[in-house]
């Protein structure tokens, strides 16, 4: 497994909604599960209001298939609401990575 593509993604919840964007995250586990081409994908928050998605693939059209996916149509739905700016979304070359089993 050599995962070298990834996408960083930071997002800055809008003041009172820190919850939502926490919950959204968290149900974005089960929507990942549908793209067997992520095989890395973590939901995480920084602080009080600032949250990110991490997220890994073996290719390049896995990757692109995730940012064109479930995801991506999913954030650009409720930013207008849970986020204070725009998210900050990179794709993100992976040097090097650790995985026990």
């Amino acid at each position: 497994m050599a995962l070298n593509f990834g996408v960083l993604a930071l997002l800055t919840a809008e003041k009172g909604e820190e919850a939502r964007l926490a919950a959204f995250l968290k149900s974005g586990r089960d929507v990942v599960e549908d793209e067997p081409g992520t095989k890395v994908w973590y939901g995480f928050q920084i602080d009080d209001s600032t949250f990110g998605i991490f997220d890994a693939f073996d290719d390049e059209e896995s990757r692109q298939a995730h940012l064109t996916g479930k995801i991506p149509a999913a954030l650009s739905e409720v930013a207008p609401e849970l986020l204070a700016t725009a998210p900050d979304i990179r794709t993100v070359d992976v040097l090097t990575f650790k995985h026990t089993a």
